[in-house]
């Protein structure tokens, strides 16, 4: 009996970023089938028997990627720090500007005068820009509220976006992002705040899908941090870290201990804290648009990371202090030009390891029969192109689910 599939997509040339065969996991003379908005082919059209379609595509002998994921965004804020931008480029470094009662809390201040609507129509722009590039797959911080009512409405609203954007949008409780205003001078008491009332409240909201923590000198101790993790334990929420941006203080190891999805940024990441992410399978998650935005001089350590197999994905950090990014595309050059990663280890930073980040390896970030039929097709030669040009934007068609959403 034939086979029946939705769509049908022909000469194509894919890039599953399947691992551990051709570069890119590519497939010359291709094809790609979708079925109720799965893939049901994604392989040689030689090999393809016994199927019909409802509707076939001729793909022109494009590359289709899957579609990429942004796996560390702050894209729900109030306001702007544009004037933040001028006191760094005049010699204030971005933990003076946080000690003076700038950095995330005057974004806090402007996020909890927000309500959830101005929230949503600006987190939108940001999302429909990140779609735009072939983003189909997103996660979404909370961090700009620091009390209950506004990282709950934060998180609402990223939960709308999800709803309304034909986009996967992933949350993440960011309670202990800073100390606010009036909590100053009493973080212990802060930290059992969030793990007392906020972050039971959010979670039983169904809110949340993992707890994040910035554990930095600016931030909160290594011990802070464990007390957050332990209470997301508790509710059986998976946990990610802002780790070792600024100075190394064990985050990641802590991170890796408690079977952290991701360890981000890692600037400053200790040949330990490798070892121990390596052994828990912890994606490193790198940033090159903060690192360029704060004009850092550490790099993280890509060859001691790449020489303990720890998996690498990338994001734009979108945010308004750090890394006000909404372009993908060139998260992937600045990590290929600043960072040293080949054109492969960055495609499959926003895809396949990307995926692993938030949890979802199994059902996205590859082109592999069962996985979600999320994916792009580019008007490119080669894969290399998307982190190669700066300012370009090849996107034919973006597919969600198997349907169009953008062209």
């Amino acid at each position: 009996m034939m086979e029946q599939w939705d769509s049908l997509w022909t000469n194509a040339r894919l890039a599953t970023m399947t691992a551990g065969g051709a570069a890119y996991g590519a497939v010359e003379q291709a094809a790609l089938g979708v079925k109720d908005g799965r893939i049901a082919w994604a392989g040689p059209m030689a090999d393809m028997q016994g199927v019909s379609a409802g509707e076939v595509h001729d793909a022109g002998g494009r590359w289709i990627t899957p579609g990429l994921i942004d796996c560390h965004s702050h894209i729900v804020y109030g306001g702007d720090r544009a004037a933040e931008f001028e006191l760094r480029l005049q010699g204030a470094s971005y933990a003076e500007i946080a000690r003076a009662g700038g950095g995330i809390v005057s974004t806090v201040a402007a996020t909890r005068a927000a309500d959830e609507d101005a929230l949503y129509a600006s987190a939108a722009g940001r999302l429909a820009d990140l779609l735009a590039e072939g983003v189909t797959t997103t996660e979404i911080k909370s961090g700009y509220g620091l009390d209950l009512e506004t990282e709950a409405r934060m998180l609402r609203v990223a939960r709308r976006l999800g709803e309304a954007l034909p986009v996967t949008v992933r949350t993440s409780f960011l309670g202990a992002h800073a100390v606010p205003p009036e909590f100053e001078g009493r973080s212990a008491d802060y930290i059992d705040f969030v793990c007392d009332e906020v972050l039971p409240a959010i979670h039983g909201e169904g809110l949340a899908d993992a707890v994040d923590g910035f554990c930095e000198t600016i931030g909160f101790t290594a011990e802070q941090t464990e007390q957050v993790f332990a209470a997301a334990r508790a509710l059986g929420l998976p946990v990610r870290l802002h780790a070792e941006q600024l100075s190394d203080q064990g985050g990641a190891a802590l991170a890796a201990r408690y079977g952290a999805l991701s360890a981000d940024h890692l600037e400053y990441l200790s040949d330990a804290g490798i070892a121990a992410l390596a052994e828990a399978g912890t994606v490193a998650v790198l940033l090159p648009g903060a690192f360029y935005y704060l004009g850092e001089a550490k790099l993280p350590p890509l060859d001691a990371l790449r020489a303990a197999s720890v998996p690498l994905a990338i994001a734009t950090d979108c945010n308004p202090g750090s890394s006000p990014v909404t372009s993908i595309l060139l998260m992937l050059n600045m990590a290929c030009s600043l960072f040293g990663m080949t054109p492969e280890e960055a495609l499959a930073g926003i895809t396949r390891n990307a995926a692993r980040a938030l949890g979802l390896a199994d059902s996205h970030g590859t082109l592999e029969a069962g996985k979600a039929a999320d994916f792009v097709l580019w008007d490119i030669e080669r894969p290399a192109e998307l982190s190669y040009r700066l300012g370009a934007n090849p996107i034919h068609m973006v597919m969600k689910g198997g349907c169009i959403v953008g062209q």
